[in-house]
């Protein structure tokens, strides 16, 4: 029996990674990077640095691939976005040939190597530190390609309206849907170089603020980068104010470890989940079927409790229409939520329903004023656990337990919570 399991377990995987190949098609041109000669009439500029830990091609069309490098490198990018009147707010327009028509599509107009030096990126810091001095860090999710990256930060830092300098970190991942595992590797590879970023920027008097904004399995490096910090140093930098997860493709029980070992004094966090994400979907049947983060349904237990307790303001986007077919960039794709991102929560406000302007599309809780909107999303992530087998299901009502007694603490509350967790998962079919 175990072994036909296995094997029902094997063949959902694949037809998840195809289906979600069928999904994604067949991308856009490579080696959009090599700059042309002027920006039309009306476009917009993204001026970005960028610290990569992936190794250089060699071609000036794609700059760096997806192989690991023992050093770091920083580049300034200038990326020419359409006119708004030419394009939709939340989307890369990726060229289909090249060279680019800045007048329709996103065009590097500029890179220029910087040497891989504290220095030079003071230097870069004095030329695009804004008014605010504040800073945001973009850390990319799986399956990115370098122009990947830019382009899309290049979308979130010119539609989110960020009064902060655009700092892009940008890790060796495989840009393939079966680099799953090389990829996570990478983020581990990669965390030690995040965290001397953060610090860097935390040490220089002009910064005010630092936000950082993850996606995906760049989650799980930021992350472990803060959590680094918090163990070398007693705690993150005090100038690392916002941290804003997206998508999270983290287990739930592990950032329960991982924002407790923040300690008492970490930043503020807002959580976007949507529990439509079909990426987020595969990523837990390779993960052996454990929740991840970005799928919750906050509005059942414990979650509901947990993240009121910690603080944590969580925004559910299930109900929203996805600007892709894997429902995985929500958050940048949405105008209102890139919008909001920018700001109020870079600038240091706090999110509500009325403030994001989307009526009863979304569902928000923080400490203390949870509040559940659109309650059709109801029992979307308890269904699809009644499927699996019984083995699975206690190891998935474990994880929900341990993470209340985490976050909440290990009083007889949170205990009792997780109980509760425990009835819910397991009565879904009847008992086991």
């Amino acid at each position: 029996m175990r072994d036909v399991t296995a094997e029902l377990r094997r063949r959902a995987l694949q037809f998840h990674i195809l289906f979600t190949v069928v999904l994604v098609g067949c991308g856009h041109p490579v080696g959009v990077l090599a700059p042309v000669s002027a920006k039309a009439p009306g476009a917009s500029v993204a001026d970005l640095l960028v610290v990569t830990t992936r190794k250089p091609t060699g071609d000036p069309s794609t700059l760096y691939g997806g192989d690991r490098d023992r050093a770091f490198s920083l580049d300034e990018i200038a990326v020419s976005i359409p006119p708004d009147a030419k394009r939709e707010i939340g989307q890369v327009q990726w060229p289909r040939h090249l060279p680019p028509d800045p007048s329709k599509d996103f065009a590097t107009l500029r890179v220029r190597h910087l040497p891989p030096t504290r220095q030079a990126g003071f230097d870069w810091l004095g030329r695009n530190l804004p008014p605010s001095r504040d800073v945001l860090v973009f850390v990319h999710g799986f399956d990115n390609r370098y122009e990947d990256a830019v382009y899309r930060f290049a979308q979130i830092a010119h539609d989110s309206k960020a009064n902060a300098a655009p700092i892009l970190f940008t890790w060796p991942s495989g840009g393939s849907l079966f680099d799953y595992n090389y990829d996570r590797e990478s983020t581990i590879y990669s965390r030690d170089g995040l965290e001397n970023l953060l610090r860097l920027l935390a040490e220089d008097g002009r910064v005010h603020e630092v936000s950082i904004l993850a996606h995906s399995m760049g989650t799980w490096l930021a992350m472990e980068s803060l959590r680094q910090m918090a163990i070398r140093q007693g705690r993150v930098a005090p100038k690392i104010t916002n941290v804003i997860l997206a998508s999270p493709d983290i287990d739930v029980d592990v950032f329960a470890r991982q924002f407790r070992e923040l300690g008492p004094r970490h930043p503020n966090f807002t959580v976007f989940v949507a529990q439509d994400d079909r990426a987020l979907a595969v990523s837990r049947l390779i993960a052996g079927n454990v929740n991840r983060l970005g799928q919750i349904n906050p509005n059942v237990e414990p979650y509901r409790s947990a993240v009121e307790k910690s603080g944590i303001t969580l925004v559910d986007l299930t109900k929203l229409k996805a600007g892709d077919s894997a429902h995985h960039d929500k958050f940048a794709s949405t105008p209102q939520i890139v919008q909001a991102i920018g700001t109020r929560l870079v600038a240091g406000q706090s999110l509500t329903e009325s403030s994001i302007g989307l009526g009863d599309s979304i569902t928000m809780l923080a400490a203390g004023a949870a509040k559940a909107v659109g309650t059709g999303v109801g029992m979307a992530v308890s269904a699809p656990i009644a499927a699996i087998d019984a083995d699975t299901r206690r190891n998935l009502s474990s994880q929900a337990g341990s993470f209340v007694q985490q976050i909440g603490g290990n009083s007889p509350h949170a205990v009792q919570e997780g109980k509760a967790a425990d009835q819910l998962l397991v009565s879904k079919d009847g008992g086991s």
